[in-house]
């Protein structure tokens, strides 16, 4: 209201910003009361007895297994979910082991915003991307599994090696039993998924899709009385979309009176190896200094002309680089939260060691990545 009133955006161009945004708002919406209902049906839970169950006695394995749900829940229920969701069952699967719980709330947080690259729905700043980037749902996908892959390879590699003497553990106990896993709730996150390919193809919005699968679980939860009206209008986060929403009209007023043309003068034009590592460094540099939600709106209409890849590039740089600091992404921020709400503290020398050894390593290896798909399959 600020911006608009001082001049600084006029009134139909923030209405034009509200529009533009409204359908990435309804998709986040969706997926958000989607990853709620899925935890209600036990869906996390079951991921921890998993866990649990497959790492009894090795606690190298259970960072392994952790990398592989969190970074399956990143990529199909959004960031929002390894955070909100997945870390504390972690947090209980590690206590109930007997083993330190660093290693794998660390992998949480960064897994959070680096594995966060492979789908359109994984992250806001992904359904940003998708938005301009004229690709379809299966073709943004294809072109980013080979970055997801490296990325979360580089993330395992240096956790691993860090947290080495934590993993170093003995005798760890018996994982218990579960409740199963209602085959409901799976059947309609995999028709979810299916619908988004699907509905992209043919040109439909993917929030219609999400709704649809939102729709399902909650009329079947509703009716069986495992949730409320009020409950799922609270998992919604209507203050983070209205937050969304506010930030979008904002950077749109900011941008129009100088950020823009003075960030143009340092993207880099074109799409070969050097324009996209420079991208991708820009976008993470922004992304600490302003978050990675303001940056990418920023950035996505200059990195549009160079083509895909040049977009791509700068999610590269949106989803990795926040590891670096706190600051970087509004997940970690929010993993902070979820940490001290359990009685945890995080370390921020051990946030900023992993940050400088995994972010560096981990754009290069993702950048070379897009460039060697791109070069392989086209943009």
């Amino acid at each position: 209201m600020l911006v608009v009133g001082i001049g600084a955006l006029s009134f139909s161009r923030a209405v034009a910003e509200a529009r533009r945004l409204g359908p990435v708002i309804g998709f986040l919406a969706a997926v958000l009361v989607l990853a709620q209902l899925c935890a209600d049906e036990g869906l996390f839970r079951a991921c921890g007895h998993w866990i649990a169950a497959r790492s009894a006695g090795d606690a190298g394995g259970l960072l392994a297994r952790v990398f592989v749900v969190a970074s399956i829940t990143t990529a199909v229920l959004s960031l929002d979910a390894t955070v909100v969701l997945l870390t504390p069952v972690v947090i209980v699967t590690a206590e109930r082991l007997r083993t330190k719980i660093r290693p794998h709330v660390y992998a949480c947080a960064h897994l959070a915003n680096s594995a966060s690259l492979l789908l359109p729905v994984s992250n806001l700043t992904n359904l940003l991307a998708f938005g301009v980037s004229g690709l379809a749902f299966g073709r943004f996908t294809e072109l980013m599994a080979l970055p997801w892959l490296a990325a979360i390879g580089t993330e395992y590699a240096v956790l691993r090696l860090y947290f080495a003497r934590d993993l170093d553990v003995a005798d760890v106990p018996d994982a218990g039993s579960a409740d199963p896993l209602s085959l409901v709730t799976v059947m309609v996150l995999a028709a979810t998924l299916a619908g988004f390919v699907i509905a992209s193809a043919a040109g439909v919005n993917p929030a219609w899709v999400a709704f649809a699968g939102a729709t399902v679980l909650a009329v079947r939860a509703l009716t069986r009385r495992r949730t409320t009206v009020s409950t799922i209008i609270r998992a919604a986060d209507i203050p983070f979309l209205l937050f969304v929403l506010g930030t979008g009209i904002v950077v749109q007023a900011v941008a129009g009176n100088g950020l823009a043309s003075a960030l143009g003068h340092l993207v880099p034009a074109g799409s070969s190896l050097p324009s996209l590592l420079g991208t991708a460094a820009l976008a993470a540099i922004l992304a600490n200094m302003i978050n990675n939600l303001p940056a990418v709106l920023v950035l996505l209409p200059l990195a549009v002309p160079a083509g895909p890849g040049a977009v791509l590039a700068v999610l590269i740089g949106v989803n990795i680089g926040p590891n670096l600091t706190y600051t970087g992404s509004l997940a970690t921020l929010l993993w902070r939260r979820i940490l001290h709400r359990n009685g945890t503290d995080p370390s921020l020398r051990d946030f900023t060691v992993l940050g400088l050894l995994t972010v560096p390593a981990g754009l290069v290896l993702a950048v070379l990545a897009l460039w060697i798909t791109l070069h392989a399959f086209g943009a």
